[in-house]
């Protein structure tokens, strides 16, 4: 049961028995009440702007109307006491049936709790990571796989159907880069002294067993064959090399794409997925052959003061319009963004998000352009970027890795602190602003560090289940009902600690309609902390705790209080791809 819905339900029922807003129903718009959390529980356990939503249309006094929607909310059993604050919010306080009733469903529920079908079974994509093949994972790379996995968790868990998508770069200079660098590589292995690595290929001592592999399969033969010969070979072993390598990164941090999308299916037959793209966008009017102006500031290598075939995407929302073929026949870069968009498109996803890193914002109006011209304007387009995160040990910037030769890379972090503090760590900062991941923080066992925090309560919950084994041997813990003695959970802590479960339905809701998982850390956060206070309260107040051996119907009862607790911790987890462990030492 989601609690604020339940009540926008019933608010909403309420008014259109009123006479003034029967009487101008076609007049008022109650799509525009909100039924939230009050900012503080002191003044009750829901809040609504009902009155002030509908005064002006009503023709009245915000705090007028506001008495009269109290008295006719009075009527419900479930409000046990109703108020007017401010310029007409509307507090309610449940009564405390409510709250055992709700506790029921939760317990019912059980992980389902908060659950969703707020998605429809509507298709989403979801396509994150989509690092360039050409190394190890850096840890620019993981706030964008953790952002990404934890969303579409977030979706699915919202009743979207999610597909979880990486689009392989494995067409362009860089993977010529990355073939003769293997190369280098290769010859080295045959006893070749190299030297310094030249300038501008990978110098990373990642590539070294792939120049090995290669020289026990081919022997010297490679050495014998000219580029356009050994470049194919090695580029197709280099790309192969990389992906394994990729995926067991992402592997190490809990990411798992159900799509591996290879760029160089598009240019495959002779480009025939890029010619049909171009094809249907000039179909509907969006290209033409023309000359763009120079960009303002630096003129890029690539910029071409002659005729080309153009995508004419500011008519769509662009800065500028975009080129498709240039003046010698080629494809551009984004001819294959377009190729892909519209295999999406053609796969049925109604809604696309890209999460992408903070170095791709100008990328962010020609994808929305783009959308608009291939759909029709009937794709929802998101592009979500994730800032730089920056790492420290006890205060100081970490110096570059050895193994890659110029940057952290994704598998020492995990490697170091465990993928649960990396995962939870880079969702504990919303993914536009910068973070700063300190090593030595995420390791600690305090309340200053989340993942700890969290987790923590988890396996405290589990704790108190033992703890009931060993008070009441002759019951079966496993096997009781308990929802049944819900009417002993009074307390007003008790109370307030059910107020929290009941925000996760609606946290669940808003953070996947905003796409923001960052807001299920955070809540977990809370949700763990009113956990502990609760729990430390029992230390003086011995009547609160949750295992009292001299009275046994209300400690079950409270067992069903823990159950819920660590039902939604889990499911929370869950979304952002943490373990919820049943102990911690």
């Amino acid at each position: 049961m989601n609690l604020f819905s339940d009540f926008d339900k019933r608010i909403k029922k309420a008014l259109e028995e009123i006479d003034i807003v029967s009487e101008k129903r076609s007049e008022v718009d109650l799509s525009r009440i909100t039924v939230e959390p009050p900012r503080d529980s002191a003044h009750g356990d829901v809040a609504t702007n009902a009155a002030m939503v509908l005064a002006k249309p009503l023709g009245t006094n915000p705090r007028a109307f506001a008495d009269v929607l109290i008295a006719k909310l009075k009527e419900d059993p479930d409000v046990a006491d109703i108020s007017v604050a401010g310029p007409g919010f509307v507090n309610i306080r449940l009564s405390t049936g409510y709250w055992q009733r709700l506790l029921a469903s939760m317990i019912a529920l059980g992980e389902d709790y908060g659950r969703s079908s707020m998605g429809e079974g509507r298709k989403v994509n979801v396509e994150y990571v989509s690092a360039n093949p050409t190394g190890p994972m850096h840890v620019g790379h993981c706030r964008g796989a953790v952002v990404g996995d934890a969303l579409a968790n977030l979706l699915a868990y919202a009743g979207y159907a999610v597909e979880k998508e990486y689009y392989i770069n494995d067409a362009g200079s860089q993977i010529d880069v990355l073939a003769r660098s293997v190369y280098l590589r290769y010859r080295e292995a045959l006893g070749e002294t190299i030297g310094e690595i030249p300038a501008g290929l990978y110098p990373g001592d990642y590539l070294v067993p792939v120049g090995q592999a290669l020289a026990a399969d081919y022997g010297t033969r490679l050495l014998e064959m000219p580029e356009e010969e050994w470049m194919p070979i090695v580029k197709d072993r280099a790309i192969d090399a990389m992906m394994v390598m990729i995926r067991e990164d992402l592997e190490a941090l809990n990411v798992k794409h159900e799509v591996f999308f290879s760029e160089r299916t598009l240019h495959a037959n002779g480009a025939a997925p890029i010619r049909t793209a171009i094809n249907d966008l000039t179909f509907k009017g969006h290209v033409y052959k023309g000359v763009l102006p120079p960009p303002k500031g630096q003129v890029p290598e690539d910029w071409e003061d002659r005729e080309q075939t153009l995508f004419r995407s500011t008519e769509v929302g662009d800065d500028i319009d975009r080129p498709l073929i240039k003046s010698d026949g080629s494809y551009t870069y984004f001819a294959a963004d377009v190729a892909y968009f519209k295999d999406k498109f053609d796969r049925g996803f109604g809604e696309m998000i890209y999460v992408l890193g903070a170095d791709h914002g100008g990328y962010v109006k020609r994808l929305e352009a783009l959308a608009k011209a291939v759909s029709g304007g009937t794709v929802k387009l998101t592009v979500l970027l994730c800032q730089l995160v920056k790492l420290y040990r006890n205060g100081e910037p970490v110096k570059m890795s050895k193994r890659s030769g110029d940057f952290v890379t994704l598998r020492e972090v995990v490697d170091e602190v465990g993928r649960d503090s990396v995962r939870f760590m880079m969702l504990y900062r919303k993914s536009s602003e910068p973070l700063d991941f300190d090593f030595a923080k995420v390791t600690e066992q305090s309340k200053d560090n989340p993942v700890f925090y969290v987790q923590y309560a988890h396996a405290r919950c589990m704790s108190i289940f033992r703890q009931a084994r060993e008070a009441f041997p002759d019951v079966d813990i496993e096997s009781l009902d308990l929802g049944k003695g819900v009417s002993l959970i009074e307390d007003p802590s008790e109370l307030a600690l059910l107020a929290k479960l009941a925000e996760f339905p609606r946290l669940v809701e808003t953070a996947a309609g905003i796409q923001e998982p960052h807001r299920v850390a955070f809540y977990l956060y809370d949700l763990a902390s009113s956990f502990h206070a609760h729990w430390n309260k029992g230390k003086d107040a011995p009547e609160l705790r949750f295992v009292n051996d001299k009275n046994r119907e209300l400690s079950i009862a409270r067992l069903g209080l823990v159950y819920a607790v660590a039902s939604v911790l889990r499911s929370g987890l869950a979304i952002t791809g943490t373990a919820a462990p049943e102990e911690m030492r």
